[in-house]
């Protein structure tokens, strides 16, 4: 019809041409620019009718290009702010890129007509996201009030009905959309979607596997499938779903990124533990391994004993070199900003290579992704996100002193100008933030509502809340049943914790006149905190000008007037971090070490500080405890072969040949100038430890390199006079 009408259609037609081909372009891909283009000039031939360019919108969305779907409706609310088709096209988009603002766009919407059946269906599957199963039921049963035949709300109703645990309501629904249209795959597409969304990857895969039954040209369903079985550790299965799912739809970005990052996997190494399969990349694969082993089962071990369920096993744990690699692996794409995801079975995470020095603790955040594995397993995938990421981070401290969030400046600010969501709303601080540093604050605070309720409770109430999830029990119910009380009444109790625990770093913070503007110079700053003596970043902000000037003398008084404040602050700059370099720059080495001992007590990734108080115990001859030091150190950051070396040595001084064995193979790993010295040394360090075997093949390793190397030529026979 378009090409022998020789230009002579008018907008109607070409509309209809549009949609034609678009439906065609499930099969041939590359109609899609067809279909584009008929749309574009639809638009052109009739510039007062809108339809064309929303139909562009929802092509350009359909395609994944959400910067170029924008501008179609744009172009039509510009003229028509209350278009109603343009603006759920709009809040589709802004969905589709995580914006809070799609739920502004979807009350404009429902101000122009509230009984618009797609925006009520939207509504809810932006409250299912968010876990809010009630208000989604209620937008649902306006939606279906109107038309109740509408498949986006049966939809949206089996979603709430999968959500909420309600497998009967769930089947209904799915066979009263069905009953409509037998092939109607986008129900199951979109709950393997919303499973993704609510952490329930298995329900994933078997909704995705639904959707292919139904349709076996339901590219989208191919493709979650795929990512999903990944996700699971199903992995030559998700490989081939995603090849079948990209081959039908070469425009989807996910698809295409996983496959080029399945494609590095075979330049990956995999370290089988009792419990584990550890997969490495190939480049620091024989440096991390050693490492992670033992953290691994540590903290298998622990949580085990804790929570009392094991999941599924082995747990494939994937460190990432690159962190944009992590991210594709998490959600197909780059620009992930977490160091780690857990899918229950499967733990992946940016290696520490991935990061800059300092950064983070990796061992700290595999101890909390695996915690995310237990609470998965121990809830059936029913966790809310607040309450399992809370827990997580309490579960850091557990293990470590030092490790997991702790209270900074602004978290403090926050909560003095009651920023801070209540426990009863806390999942909203992770799932829809007001700000964007409300998650990381939501982090800290959950933690602590977990460390309350630990020491309050015991931790078998949590064990039993993780029970009622697993049950389909929602947090109200589980508040008032295992803590006997309204979750309402525990926000009280809570914020009343909050405010006493950091009652003095709070009165710290309290507005006690303008402090001066940043390009102030210290007179008016010493001016300010003269006048103002209780206010804790005037005295921090006056001692580090101090220490700057080497005033140290005055800078001390400011940094203990800072620490009077706030005793536990373990920022990078911390008052203990300056008071460690003033004592050491006096002499004063004991005091020194006590600033840095309390600093690496608050704060989980200060490597300097960890390295500097490593040197100090040293000089101080207390080399069992500068060992530990630089044991922490190296979980921080391991690709100093320097800190191998020195560790190495107070290892074999102290008569610990397992650790002496570990850290000299690291500095064979790390590629050292003279690796034929690093293999000698190596050998070395395994025949103390009784490895004569491992003795014999590093020393092997050295003459590979230096067949000369004298003095690995008399320590090969003299391994071979000993049999």
């Amino acid at each position: 019809i378009y090409n022998g009408a020789d230009g002579a259609l008018g907008s109607r037609d070409l509309a209809a041409v549009g949609r034609a081909v678009r439906y065609l372009g499930r099969r041939e891909s590359n109609l899609f620019q067809d279909a584009l283009r008929a749309f574009d000039e639809a638009a052109r031939a009739d510039p007062t009718w809108a339809d064309p360019v929303v139909r562009a919108g929802e092509l350009f969305l359909e395609k994944y290009q959400s910067r170029d779907l924008k501008p179609e409706f744009q172009k039509v609310l510009a003229t028509n702010p209350r278009h109603p088709e343009a603006l759920l096209g709009l809040a589709r988009s802004l969905v589709f890129d995580g914006s809070p603002e799609a739920r502004t766009t979807l009350s404009r919407l429902l101000e122009v007509n509230p009984n618009h059946v797609e925006a009520r269906a939207l509504a809810a599957e932006i409250h299912l996201t968010n876990e809010r199963i009630e208000e989604a039921r209620g937008e649902v049963e306006k939606a279906l009030a109107v038309n109740p035949r509408s498949l986006v709300a049966l939809t949206a109703l089996a979603g709430v009905h999968l959500i909420a645990d309600e497998p009967a309501g769930f089947e209904d629904a799915r066979q009263r959309a069905l009953a409509i249209n037998p092939r109607y795959a986008d129900l199951d597409v979109t709950l393997a979607d919303l499973a993704v969304k609510t952490r329930r990857y298995q329900e994933a895969v078997e909704r995705a596997r639904a959707a292919v039954e139904l349709d076996a040209e339901s590219w989208e369903a191919w493709g979650l499938l795929g990512m999903n079985q990944l996700r699971v550790g199903e992995i030559d299965a998700g490989r081939a779903n995603l090849e079948r799912a990209f081959a039908g739809d070469p425009f989807n970005p996910w698809f295409k990124n996983s496959l080029d990052l399945l494609d590095t996997f075979e330049g990956f190494e995999t370290h089988r533990t009792e419990r584990f399969e550890l997969f490495v990349h190939e480049s620091e694969d024989d440096l991390l391994a050693v490492y992670l082993e033992p953290i691994a089962e540590e903290a298998y071990d622990s949580l085990l004993a804790r929570y009392g369920v094991e999941p599924d096993l082995p747990v494939r744990a994937e460190f990432f070199p690159n962190s944009a690699d992590f991210s594709v692996r998490t959600l197909g794409e780059a620009g992930l900003g977490a160091l780690g995801v857990s899918f229950g079975r499967v733990v992946v995470m940016d290696s520490p290579s991935a990061r800059q020095l300092g950064d983070y603790n990796w061992a700290s955040v595999f101890w909390h992704e695996l915690a995310h594995t237990f609470h998965l397993a121990a809830s059936d995938n029913r966790v809310p996100r607040w309450f399992s990421e809370g827990l997580a981070v309490h579960e850091q401290r557990k293990a470590r002193e030092g490790w997991g969030h702790q209270a900074t400046l602004p978290f403090l600010q926050a909560l003095q100008e009651n920023r801070l969501k209540k426990v009863s709303e806390l999942n909203d601080g992770f799932m829809r933030p007001d700000y964007p540093q409300q998650v990381i604050f939501s982090y800290f605070q959950a933690s602590l509502v977990f460390g309350l309720i630990e020491d309050r409770y015991g931790f078998d109430a949590i064990r039993r809340m993780l029970d009622g999830y697993r049950e389909g029990r929602q947090t109200e119910e589980l508040f008032e049943t295992v803590l006997s009380m309204p979750v309402t009444d525990f926000d009280e109790i809570f914020d009343d914790h909050l405010r006493e625990l950091f009652r003095s770093p709070l009165a710290g913070l309290a507005t006690m006149g303008e402090s001066p503007g940043p390009d102030a110079g210290i007179e008016a700053v010493r001016e300010f905190a003269q006048r103002q003596p209780g206010d804790l970043l005037a005295r921090l902000r006056l001692g580090i000008m101090l220490f700057a000037r080497e005033q140290f003398d005055e800078a001390e008084d400011e940094f203990q007037a800072a620490l009077s404040i706030f005793p536990t602050y373990g920022g990078k700059d911390s008052p203990y971090w300056y008071l460690a370099r003033i004592n050491e720059a006096r002499g004063d080495l004991e005091r020194a070490e006590a600033a840095l001992a309390r600093l690496n007590s608050i704060s989980e990734s200060n490597y300097e500080a960890l390295v500097l108080q490593a040197d100090i115990l040293r000089e101080l001859g207390r080399p069992e405890e500068s060992a530990r030091a630089l044991d922490k150190a190296v979980l921080v950051w391991p690709y100093e072969i320097a800190v191998h070396q020195r560790l190495a040595d107070l290892h074999a001084e102290l008569g610990n040949a397992e650790g002496a064995v570990r850290e000299r193979g690291a500095i064979v790993a790390l590629d050292p100038v003279d690796k034929a010295e690093a293999f000698y040394e190596l050998a070395v360090a395994q025949r103390d430890a009784g490895d004569t075997e491992g003795a014999r093949r590093s020393v092997m390793g050295a003459l590979e390199i230096a067949p000369n190397y004298e003095a690995a030529l008399e320590f090969l026979l003299a391994l071979r006079g000993r049999g």
